[in-house]
């Protein structure tokens, strides 16, 4: 648990409010957070958005991307990223779809996730794919610690976009 706590408290040292949009994870993250005392002052919302059409719903996830490039992949969880960003009043947000069993089109254990922030009317996102091991309930639950506590690097990545956005 004291992983999740350095998490909260990067985000108040950062003044950053947090919001999630989790689908393999169904809740986890922000249930972790919800764990740690003081998490309310960083915590704005999570989304659970688990079917497409609630995706698509709750956080304008397009049908063609999903058609396109699978209900698992970078791409969804990037619209479900800055979909949860318009859809709340958090500067960060962190997004995940994936596979929790093996299925026939995707391997057990392959986690999408997105990171967006928002600074004033810009927003970046960055996205990566990560495999772990185990059965349905270890795969969710490495999933979500996993990414909540890859929120302070994400977040430097986030700032070198905006930053080189601005050289341009």
């Amino acid at each position: 648990m004291q992983e999740i706590e350095q998490v909260v408290a990067f985000l108040q040292r950062e003044e950053l409010t947090l919001t999630t949009a989790e689908s393999c994870t169904c809740g986890l993250m922000a249930s972790l957070m919800g764990d740690i005392p003081g998490c309310g002052k960083v915590l704005d919302s999570g989304f659970v958005v688990y079917s497409p059409k609630a995706k698509n719903r709750l956080l304008n996830v397009d049908f063609e991307t999903i058609e396109r490039f699978g209900l698992t992949s970078e791409e969804g969880a990037r619209e479900m990223a800055i979909g949860a960003l318009n859809a709340s009043v958090a500067t960060l947000a962190i997004a995940n779809t994936g596979v929790a069993d093996d299925d026939q089109e995707d391997e057990g254990g392959t986690q999408c996730y997105a990171y967006a922030l928002m600074r004033g009317e810009q927003q970046v996102v960055v996205s990566e794919t990560v495999q772990f091991e185990g059965d349905r309930v270890e795969i969710r639950k490495q999933a979500a610690q996993y990414g909540l506590t890859q929120l302070s690097v994400r977040y430097e990545q986030l700032l070198k976009k905006l930053e080189e956005r601005a050289g341009e």
